[in-house]
């Protein structure tokens, strides 16, 4: 049964190459129980394709319906009830070759998490991402 639209999101995982898209992705598959904790950020789940496996890398975009139970902030009107929502979460590309992909997925989603590495920082490519996601009006 699928939900109803107002309990579904699209969200999509940008960032600079490297800097952890698909860990975060795995570690969120791994909180719907999909696959083992012990697995969660080495397994690159949503990298099917054996190339992307062999390579280390995201080439193509992938995407997965996780379930999440949101639980609105307590208003001192009402009580707010815990609501069941579908995210359908797509693990982008960060290599700049791969932009089209990425341009693709930015404009299938609602909103976008931009990932940054706090070692690495602020890169050049996750400033472009940005600007992009920003002139696609992705909800943060």
């Amino acid at each position: 049964m699928l939900p109803a639209p107002e309990s579904t999101r699209l969200v999509t995982i940008i960032a600079h190459v490297d800097h952890g898209k698909t860990t975060l992705a795995d570690n969120l598959i791994e909180s719907n129980g999909i696959i083992s904790e012990r697995l969660a950020g080495t397994l690159r789940y949503l990298d099917s394709d054996a190339e992307e496996q062999r390579r280390g890398i995201t080439m193509r975009a992938s995407a997965i319906g996780l379930r999440h139970v949101y639980n609105p902030p307590k208003m001192s009107s009402g009580s707010s009830s815990p609501q069941d929502m579908v995210i359908h979460m797509i693990d982008s590309p960060g290599h700049v070759d791969f932009a089209a992909e990425v341009t693709s997925s930015l404009l299938l989603c609602d909103s976008a998490i931009l990932v940054v590495d706090a070692v690495e920082g602020i890169c050049a490519r996750t400033h472009s991402l940005l600007r992009e996601a920003y002139l696609h009006q992705l909800v943060p």
